[in-house]
């Protein structure tokens, strides 16, 4: 029935903070982007690798996201890569804080979690 993810959404609390994270950041291609005066929103979609799409959103007096403690519902946006090490490299250098890469227990991949601006966990996890 399902094929893929088609996209994600994110709600964000500062579009141009965002905006640069995703596209500066971590190198996503910008598809359209629009801003809705009636809602007083922008919305950025942005390309995945495999075809998928993130869309960034913008909405004012959005509230914030609890990640700490997590909270039900969706727990965080994994992306898969070549090489876990070589990311976290990449991300570090660019000033961006990430947690000490794990392996998983069942699979023996490396992984790793790190958060946009908002504090929306994001993880990295091994091909």
């Amino acid at each position: 029935m399902f094929k893929r993810i088609h996209h994600v959404a994110i709600i964000c609390s500062d579009y141009e903070r965002s905006k640069h994270f995703y596209t500066d950041i971590l190198g996503l291609n910008i598809i359209a982007e629009n801003y809705r005066a009636q809602r007083e929103s922008y919305k950025l979609d942005l390309a995945l690798p495999d075809g998928g799409q993130i869309e960034l959103f913008s909405f004012p007096g959005a509230p914030s996201r609890p990640s700490r403690p997590e909270a039900q519902g969706l727990r965080h946006l994994a992306f898969v890569v070549d090489s876990v090490e070589e990311c976290v490299a990449k991300l570090t250098g660019k000033g961006v804080e990430v947690e000490p890469i794990r392996i998983d227990e069942y699979t023996g991949k490396a992984f790793v979690f790190f958060a946009d601006p908002d504090g929306l966990p994001l993880e990295l996890y091994q091909a």
